[in-house]
């Protein structure tokens, strides 16, 4: 244990003292702060999936120039992240623990990690997105899951738990976001939320347009845009690139182009997050031509967004994953021993052969009634995945498959074919490759940790997170008591606490997850989004100053 933990204040050690550029840069360059940043993040893609997607596309990828250092990605409470707290780091500059959306955690025990002040647990924590939106810079989303999956959320967002789906829809829906672009349409309605608040209508009123084909995408011409896509309310994701109808769900590289087109209107500059988030989704049912998939459709994005860059020549990208997954190898136990006789079109040619991913088979499956009929499955799987020679075994594992996850038994019969390896079905721990373009001529060098990369990226900017979070989020029952005022909570509706603040002859009502308050019965509008946490309340400096 000892030896361990001397390995582990030693890797520590070096990621926080490896300087945040190369050497190698040119200081008396372009000034020190960038306009625009865009953050690139292939959930979960591993350095193998990089690998084989190259080997299957035949030539270089849009990511390959951009690669400069590496990134660890362990959490607060543990070595292997989880989506939410890895980019929460990314976003916000503070490592947390599993599900922490955007919030500082409770639980720190990995050697070394910063932790919050005693009563600081479970606080709200400016991102990059909000603290660009208030130095002036128009900001933006794009993800081809839902788009309060973890990824996006972490950087909208703020919940103990990703899976308050409710609670991070409001908060992005009143975060004012210039645009917003994924999947979800399902969480916008009111029938399918807990409160009962129509999301949709609220974007409307706002000032939003909301679209949900890529030819209104490509119609679209005004400022503030939310575009929801997928096939239906039961597949509330985009689909993976190789299985999309491109009549029904845009590409990622044709949502980054719309975005950037819109965001770079502002002459104060924009921040963008985009997430190619099935990457992620493929790796964990270990389906080797989902993975290939969608790394090629995230760097079809990157193309488009380094493309911009240098066309502008300020704007900085980083692109990273959060967390690696699968344990994915080019090569398994078979070639254990002939590793080095096999030739690299064995690895390739029998998932060049399929023509959709694990998903996109079972859509198949379902549109023909093929479910549970062996013959058919066994003709499908010929003509869609290029497989002839299904064995009993396989064939039944297919008609098992639970509904919605077929591709954990598709998948693993392209690997053996492919003689592609796993580990797991789930996130692992290793370092992860960091990309980089830099007008400056600087890059991001050596192992950084993944926090640091989020205070490069502010530096940057030229924004604190610091300051942004003493901003938007404040202790609210502290800092009102502090003014003389009595605070209360108001439960009559469970789903829509409310916050209420008296003093004298004012009151103020601060409803959760929302950007307004009412003083007095009239609507003020805040800095930032009202987060209760299940057990204390933050709220903007701008609404505490509606006290006097």
């Amino acid at each position: 244990m000892r030896f361990l933990k001397s390995i582990l204040y030693s890797a520590i050690s070096v990621s926080l003292t490896v300087p945040l550029i190369s050497t190698a840069a040119d200081t008396h360059g372009p000034s020190q702060k960038i306009k625009n940043v865009i953050v690139m993040i292939p959930d979960g893609m591993s350095v193998t999936g990089t690998t084989l997607a190259r080997l299957y596309k035949g030539e270089p990828l849009a990511l390959d120039p951009l690669a400069s250092g590496l990134m660890s990605t362990w959490n607060g409470d543990g070595t292997i992240a989880d989506s939410a707290p890895a980019g929460s780091a990314i976003s916000s500059g503070w490592k947390s623990q599993s599900g922490n959306i955007a919030s500082t955690g409770k639980k720190y025990d990995f050697p070394g990690v910063k932790t919050p002040n005693p009563g600081e647990e479970l606080r709200p924590i400016a991102t990059l997105l909000e603290a660009s939106r208030l130095s002036g810079r128009s900001v933006g989303i794009i993800s081809t899951s839902e788009f309060m999956h973890a990824t996006p959320a972490d950087f909208s967002a703020h919940d103990p738990s990703r899976k308050s789906y409710d609670n991070l829809t409001e908060q992005i829906v009143y975060n004012n976001l210039d645009v917003i672009l994924g999947g979800g349409a399902k969480y916008l309605k009111a029938e399918n939320r807990a409160d009962k608040e129509d999301m949709a209508n609220v974007l409307t009123s706002r000032g939003y347009s909301i679209v949900n084909t890529p030819e209104q995408l490509n119609a679209f011409n005004g400022k503030k845009l939310v575009g929801v896509f997928g096939k239906s309310d039961k597949h509330t994701a985009l689909s993976y690139d190789l299985d999309r109808d491109a009549t029904l769900e845009p590409s990622l590289a044709e949502m980054t182009q719309k975005a950037i087109d819109i965001l770079s209107k502002n002459p104060d500059g924009f921040f963008l997050m985009v997430e190619g988030s099935k990457v992620d989704w493929a790796a964990h049912a270990n389906d080797p031509v989902g993975i290939v998939s969608d790394v090629l459709g995230f760097d079809n994005a990157v193309a488009k967004a380094v493309d911009f860059a240098k066309k502008d020549g300020n704007t900085l990208i980083v692109a990273m994953t959060d967390h690696g997954n699968s344990g994915i190898s080019i090569g398994d136990r078979s070639t254990s021993k002939n590793y080095d006789k096999t030739h690299w079109t064995r690895f390739i040619d029998p998932l060049k052969k399929a023509k959709v991913t694990g998903e996109g088979f079972e859509a198949i499956l379902e549109a023909q009634s093929a479910t549970k009929n062996p013959g058919k499955i066994r003709t499908l799987a010929q003509e869609w995945l290029g497989v002839d020679d299904l064995t009993d075994a396989e064939v039944n594992n297919i008609m098992g498959a639970k509904t919605g996850e077929l591709n954990y038994v598709v998948g693993p019969i392209l690997a053996e074919r492919a003689k592609i390896g796993f580990t797991s079905n789930g996130h692992t721990g290793e370092d992860v490759v960091l990309y980089s373009y830099d007008p400056r001529g600087r890059l991001l060098g050596g192992l950084m940790d993944n926090t640091e990369v989020a205070h490069f990226m502010a530096s940057a900017l030229d924004v604190n997170l610091q300051q942004a979070t003493d901003l938007l989020f404040l202790d609210a029952n502290a800092e009102f008591s502090a003014k003389g005022a009595t605070v209360s909570q108001d439960s009559t509706d469970a789903e829509n606490p409310v916050l209420v603040v008296k003093k004298g002859d004012q009151t103020l009502r601060i409803p959760r997850n929302k950007s307004i308050a009412w003083l007095n019965n009239k609507e003020v509008a805040s800095d930032g989004v009202n987060v209760y946490n299940g057990s204390r309340w933050f709220v903007s400096r701008s609404l505490v100053d509606q006290i006097k």
